[in-house]
């Protein structure tokens, strides 16, 4: 039994529910992965990086690169071009791992391999402190990264002017078939002079995004996930489609809305540029202005500014 697994996902999802998917539903008729254009992208050179102006940039997935409070921060960084050997990247990184200004903290929210991807954080190296959920230190500590804070829910670190605090999500954890909800996974809320970001981590829907604007207030700026939610049977308990991320995005009462999560990898069965215009759709069809969403491309760096 998982240290963790009385907060995980309900209904969990295991291996009979994988041969229901990809043997079962495909035997009577299911389409299976649709593949879709990937994520558009533009070139960076890092130079906006190694200012000291607030900003934003994705280098796809969920995989951010964020310029507050006068540090570097990089989140669920993964640069590799398969997950695990195996799931190919359809889009490259945004920027060059080495065009970066020395990184000063990694944000790692959960140990699934598209999140927390070794071969990219040895990359980053032993430099940087890396701000973890609990039970995830122990693995970079092996892996040669010894700089490690691990927090619980609600706990919150400092490093200069950034506070940062790991929130609940409604998800799970494993690596490998004997560590299920051994290690702890979350979203991070970063507070900085400039203003507050929130990266959700992997999620479903649930009624802890409004417990989050309650407890820690205004966000400006909220990476929320897009895709990777079909068949929705399997996804729905642990991933967001468009409109769960549409009702997270409302119970925040976040000022921007930033997509991530979709485009990169063909993890589900959804094509790859379905989720931008449902969420398109989302905003169109309410009464919020349309320039509080971000549809970045990968490798775009925007300014953060409220």
């Amino acid at each position: 039994m998982g240290r963790f697994d009385h907060l995980a996902t309900q209904p969990s999802r295991g291996p009979g529910d994988i041969v229901r998917w990809k043997v079962l539903d495909r035997l009577r008729g299911a389409p299976g992965p649709q593949r879709g254009a990937p994520a558009p992208s533009c070139a960076n050179d890092g130079a906006a990086l190694r200012s000291l102006a607030a900003s934003l940039t994705w280098v796809g997935h969920a995989s951010f690169v964020l310029r507050l409070g006068g540090r570097v921060v990089v989140i669920d960084p993964v640069w590799s071009t398969r997950i695990q050997g195996v799931v190919p990247r359809h889009v490259a990184p945004g920027v060059a791992l080495d065009a970066l200004p020395p990184v000063d903290v990694v944000l790692i929210s959960h140990a699934h391999h598209d999140h927390l991807d070794l071969a990219t954080l040895t990359r980053i190296g032993p430099n940087a402190l890396y701000v973890v959920p609990l039970g995830v230190g122990a693995l970079l500590k092996r892996n040669g990264l010894p700089r490690v804070i691990e927090c619980d829910w609600w706990q919150s670190t400092r490093v200069g002017d950034l506070e940062l605090t790991l929130v609940p999500a409604r998800h799970w954890s494993m690596r490998g078939p004997f560590d299920r909800n051994d290690a702890l996974w979350g979203g991070w809320v970063l507070r900085g002079p400039e203003g507050t970001a929130y990266h959700t981590g992997d999620t479903g829907y649930f009624d802890g995004f409004a417990e989050i604007r309650r407890r820690l207030g205004v966000i400006d700026w909220a990476m929320m996930p897009i895709g990777a939610y079909e068949p929705r049977w399997f996804m729905q308990p642990q991933h967001m489609n468009p409109d769960d991320a549409f009702r997270a995005f409302a119970d925040l009462e976040a000022r921007h809305f930033v997509a991530m999560h979709w485009g990169t990898f063909q993890l589900t069965d959804e094509p790859l540029d379905a989720p931008p215009g449902e969420i398109t759709r989302l905003f169109e069809a309410s009464p919020r202005d349309p320039s509080s969403l971000w549809l970045l491309d990968v490798g775009e760096t925007r300014a953060l500014a409220k």
